[in-house]
């Protein structure tokens, strides 16, 4: 089958590999019928996120269920179904209390309580390299979705593709962002990063009750794409005192709730470079630290950007002084996926309108180069096998 394959930092080729086969009597095999590119993707392309042998990419996919394990009861073959990025048993503590992205059984290999840089990670993800459980991922022809009675989901006729594709991870991580800050109704919400999940985000703020939402992001295209799909109030900081500018919009106080919706690569400067490099740093908090600035006293900052390393300098001063509450991590699909489903049947949300781009699976270098590099105005890239 062909499959998008990382091979080395700023390398990936589609290539000829073998057909997944099914593994536990608990898997099947997956036709893909469209998956797309993710944010948290490049930063395995720039080797921000380290893998050291090929693999099979991608972790938002959907499909039709090809084969069918001895021990899988809720799926057959011919079901469509949408799929989950965090690999979850259902059985372990952590999938029986909520916390599914941090379940015991899907990356026995690199599992543990710590959290350290090159071990004891959380759950398995599809195609996000052999720390998180080496899974081949979805971007290719045919996936092995293992424990498949837990996490897929049967997905209306009536529904095209795009309507659900994703439910896999930028949506329900948009949401969690937002569910985490508890909005009783009236707050304003500042949403660092205007790329596919914090335009989710956006989405999820106006659906829980956001009285403002703002977004900040440093391309205006896609500032663009903000106000034209989801109707907020926009600031670049290449244009702006972005800290000063919410404070002025919030009678000085600040934003109610901050969303990191960037992580460690933003864009960067020559003094930011270098200040990582010093302090043996990936990346930058940057825009972390200016969500800090920016929210109220009191007020709440979620983090849904990916943070893979230590930071020095790390603004504990700030958190303390302004009692602050922060959430972060990947996001439970589980726990919100059916109530999102049921959002984008009753047509409550538009989750496609994001799509900038739809390529076959044979142009996924192609696919890759553009959304890295921010050319042809690309927000989001859908990949058609």
């Amino acid at each position: 089958m062909k499959a998008a394959v990382f091979h080395k930092p700023g390398d990936i080729r589609v290539d000829n590999v073998p057909d997944p086969k099914l593994e536990e009597s608990g898997d099947v095999i997956l036709r893909v019928t469209s998956t797309a590119i993710c944010g948290s993707d490049l930063h395995i392309l720039s080797g921000g996120v380290p893998q050291l042998n090929p693999m099979v990419l991608g972790h938002e996919f959907m499909g039709i269920v090809e084969e069918v394990g001895s021990g899988v009861t809720k799926l057959k073959k011919g079901d469509r179904v949408v799929v989950p990025f965090p690999i979850a048993c259902g059985q372990c503590f952590f999938c029986t209390h909520a916390a599914s992205p941090s379940c015991e059984n899907s990356n026995y290999k690199h599992y543990g309580p710590n959290g350290d840089l090159l071990d004891q990670k959380g759950a398995g993800l599809f195609g996000y390299t052999d720390l998180y459980g080496g899974y081949s991922g979805g971007q290719a022809e045919y996936v092995r979705v293992p424990y498949a009675d837990i996490s897929p989901r049967i997905v209306p006729d009536n529904l095209t593709d795009e309507q659900v594709l994703f439910l896999t991870d930028i949506f329900p991580t948009g949401w969690s962002a937002i569910d985490w800050a508890q909005l009783k109704g009236g707050e304003v919400v500042a949403i660092f990063g205007s790329g596919p999940v914090g335009l989710m985000a956006q989405k999820a703020a106006w659906i829980n009750g956001a009285s403002r939402v703002i977004a900040i992001d440093p391309l205006n295209y896609r500032l663009e794409k903000a106000r034209t799909v989801n109707k907020v109030e926009t600031l670049n900081p290449h244009e702006v005192d972005v800290v000063e500018a919410i404070r002025n919009m919030t009678q000085g106080r600040g934003a109610d709730v901050c969303v990191d919706a960037v992580g460690f690569e933003p864009e960067r400067n020559l003094l930011d470079r270098l200040k990582a490099t010093i302090n043996f740093e990936k990346g930058s908090m940057k825009v972390l630290d200016m969500a800090f600035q920016a929210v109220r006293r009191s007020g709440t900052v979620t983090i849904v950007g990916v943070y893979g390393t230590p930071f020095d300098n790390f603004p504990l001063h700030r958190m303390f002084d302004k009692g602050l509450t922060i959430r972060q991590g990947q996001a439970p699909v589980l726990n919100y996926i059916d109530k999102l489903i049921e959002l984008v049947k009753e047509e409550k949300v538009v989750l496609d309108d994001i799509i900038s781009h739809t390529l076959p699976l044979s142009e996924a270098s192609k696919g890759y180069e553009i959304f890295d590099k921010k050319e042809d105005d690309c927000v989001k890239v859908v990949l058609k096998p």
